[in-house]
């Protein structure tokens, strides 16, 4: 037979008289109310498994009470044991709590109480996410595009080395470093991430065929730096 709703009510319902609460299911569209004493009402909203409707259930019943659990069955090879961590950190994110139900052994698990959200900033990543926008040139991604690698500054700092030595051919880091105007072009060169470079005699790089083949796939990046260095320029002359 399968699972129902209602098979999860009777787990959660002797769990909360445990806790002392006086339990009551159907209050006010509420699958499951729990009352004690004078303290803040708990809901629990309940579904076979952890489902997106099941959030919503939630997430409504917080005008009623910041109490608020979604309950469902844990057994199973589905969503929740694939994704524990991701569905733990949304609930948490939206301060809902969180029960998981395993109706074969009339077991209930709480994950997660109810609270409000209050993220702890990460300095170090606001500080790569900001330097990252002020070094890229122009906004070379379109939001959501997976058709080819994202333009970071650090690619666009390749791309410059790789126009210059198409233009000029092979030359030492510390020339590409001033005429290309890319402060890291000794240690791009080296590194060589994309497999665009060539050592050909110590301190002396090439293009390589895949470099040659950036430069085209990428073209409209080039146009773009190449533009802001003209316009650079033409500010430095005034």
């Amino acid at each position: 037979m399968p699972l129902r709703e209602t098979d999860l009510y009777a787990p959660i319902k002797a769990f909360l008289e445990s806790q002392g609460y006086s339990v009551k299911g159907e209050v006010s569209d509420c699958d499951v109310v729990a009352v004690r004493g004078d303290e803040e009402p708990v809901v629990v909203e309940l579904k076979t498994a952890f489902t997106l409707q099941l959030v919503f259930q939630g997430l409504r019943r917080q005008t009623i009470t910041d109490d608020v659990y979604v309950a469902f069955e844990a057994g199973g090879t589905g969503l929740w044991n694939r994704q524990y961590r991701d569905i733990v950190k949304l609930c948490r994110m939206l301060g809902l709590g969180l029960i998981a139900v395993r109706t074969d052994e009339s077991a209930v698990e709480v994950h997660l109480d109810p609270a409000p959200y209050r993220p702890r900033k990460n300095k170090g990543r606001r500080g790569m996410l900001l330097q990252e926008f002020k070094r890229r040139v122009g906004d070379p991604n379109e939001g959501g595009s997976s058709k080819r690698p994202i333009v970071t500054a650090y690619r666009q700092d390749a791309l410059r080395c790789a126009w210059f030595l198409q233009e000029c051919g092979p030359a030492k880091a510390a020339v590409v470093r001033v005429e290309a105007g890319v402060l890291l072009a000794p240690r791009i060169l080296q590194r060589d991430v994309y497999g665009w470079f060539q050592r050909i005699e110590r301190g002396t790089y090439a293009l390589t065929p895949v470099g040659r083949r950036a430069l085209v796939t990428y073209s409209d990046v080039v146009a773009t730096l190449n533009s802001e260095v003209e316009r650079q320029m033409a500010g430095a002359a005034q």
